[in-house]
C-alpha cells in the first residue's frame, strides 16, 4: 500500500481528497496535517466522513511517505516545501497555483510537470513533482486543445464561465455568506483571472507561433459545486468535422467526453468527468464544458494523475456517479 500524507487537511479539495483516497485499493491515508484541527476527528471537519474512518487530524508530518499532496492557499506551498524536507523518493502532487507556469516550475531542484493528464500524459507518468491544474483552467483548456493541437485557434476566444461557491474555499468573505450568494449572480476578476497565465501556457505549447487571445469572464453561482463554461470562437469546418476533431484527440482519454446532446451540471458533479458539447453558429464554433470544480477541477485530477504516476488503472478511486437526482 502506498503510504500518502496531506497538507492543508481541513479544506474541501483536501476533504474531497481524503474521501477518495479512503476506497482507493492501492493507497493507505498515513497522515492528515492541519495546525488548526490537530487532535480531531477528520469527520468532525469533513463531516461527510462520518462513519468512513476515525483517522485525526495531526501536527506531525511524516518526510518518509511515499506521496504528498499540497492542499495549501496559492502562495503557500513554496513556503511550506522551503522549511519542510521530504525523502528523495517522495512524490508531490501540488493542488495550487505555486508551480504551474513554465517560469514557477523548477523550484529547490524539483521540476514540477503540469498536470492536465489530456495533455501531458507520458511526463505525469514519469514525474515525481506535478501541479495539479487551476479548476476553471482544466475546463476552458480542454475545451480549446483539439482546436490548437491542429492549428485550427485562427481568432480570438471568448469565454464565459460560472463557478460554484466551494471554488472560493472555506473561509468567509462578503461574496461567499449564504444570504449574499443566495439567490445572486456577479462576476469577478474579468479579463484578468490569475487561471488564464496557464491556460494560454498550454494553448500556446500545442500551436506553432500563437500568442492566443483568451476573453475570459468568470462567474460567481448560486450552487455549491461545478463549473459551466462556454466559449466561442471563429470556425470555418462543420460541426461533424468538429465532433471528428474532438473525439479523435479525447479517443484515449478516461474522463473528457464528447456529448451530442445538450450538457448540465448535474451530469457531472461529484465525478471526475469533464463533458463537452459542440455547436456551429454562423461560422462560429460554440463549445460548451462542465466539470465538477473540486474532482475534476482539483482533487479527483491529482488522483488520475497519482493513478499515472503509479501506472494505476486510471479510474481506480474514481468510479463515481453523478448526483442526477
Amino acid at each position: 500500500m502506498i503510504q500518502a500524507g496531506i497538507i492543508g487537511g481541513a479544506g474541501y479539495t483536501a476533504g474531497e481528497l481524503i474521501r477518495l483516497l479512503l476506497v482507493h485499493s492501492k493507497v493507505e491515508i498515513n497522515f492528515v496535517f492541519s495546525t488548526s484541527s490537530a487532535g480531531k476527528k477528520l469527520s468532525a471537519i469533513h463531516q461527510d466522513l462520518v462513519g468512513s474512518t476515525d483517522q485525526v487530524f495531526t501536527d506531525t508530518i511524516h518526510t518518509d511517505v511515499d506521496i504528498l499532496f499540497l492542499c495549501l492557499g496559492h502562495g503557500n506551498s513554496k513556503a511550506f516545501l522551503e522549511k519542510t524536507t521530504f525523502s528523495s523518493a517522495t512524490k508531490i502532487i501540488d493542488l495550487s497555483n505555486d508551480f504551474r507556469l513554465s517560469q514557477d516550475a523548477v523550484f529547490q531542484g524539483k521540476h514540477f510537470v503540469y498536470g492536465l493528464p489530456e495533455l501531458n500524459t507520458t511526463a505525469i507518468q514519469s514525474a515525481q513533482y506535478i501541479a495539479n491544474p487551476g479548476c476553471f483552467a482544466t475546463a476552458i483548456q480542454l475545451a480549446i486543445l483539439p482546436l490548437a493541437a491542429n492549428g485550427l485557434v485562427k481568432d480570438a476566444i471568448h469565454v464565459n464561465a460560472v463557478t460554484g461557491a466551494t471554488g472560493a474555499g472555506t473561509a468567509l468573505s462578503a461574496t461567499t455568506h449564504f444570504t449574499w450568494r443566495v439567490d445572486n449572480f456577479s462576476h469577478y476578476k474579468a479579463f484578468n483571472h490569475q487561471h488564464l497565465g496557464e491556460i494560454h501556457q498550454s494553448v500556446d505549447a500545442l500551436q506553432e507561433n500563437l500568442k492566443s487571445v483568451i476573453h475570459f469572464i468568470p462567474n460567481r453561482g448560486n450552487f455549491s459545486r461545478g463549473i459551466f463554461a462556454t466559449l466561442y470562437t471563429k470556425y470555418n469546418g462543420t460541426l461533424d468535422d468538429a465532433k471528428t476533431l474532438f473525439k479523435t484527440y479525447y479517443k484515449d482519454a478516461e474522463f473528457t467526453i464528447i456529448s451530442d446532446d445538450n450538457i448540465h451540471l448535474k451530469q457531472v458533479v461529484n465525478t471526475n468527468k469533464c463533458l463537452l458539447q459542440l455547436e456551429v453558429h454562423d461560422g462560429k464554433l460554440l463549445i460548451t464544458s462542465v466539470i465538477d470544480n473540486l474532482l475534476k477541477g482539483a482533487s479527483g485530477q491529482a488522483v488520475h494523475n497519482m493513478n499515472l504516476m503509479y501506472g494505476f488503472e486510471a479510474h481506480l478511486g474514481l468510479q463515481l456517479k453523478a448526483n442526477y437526482f
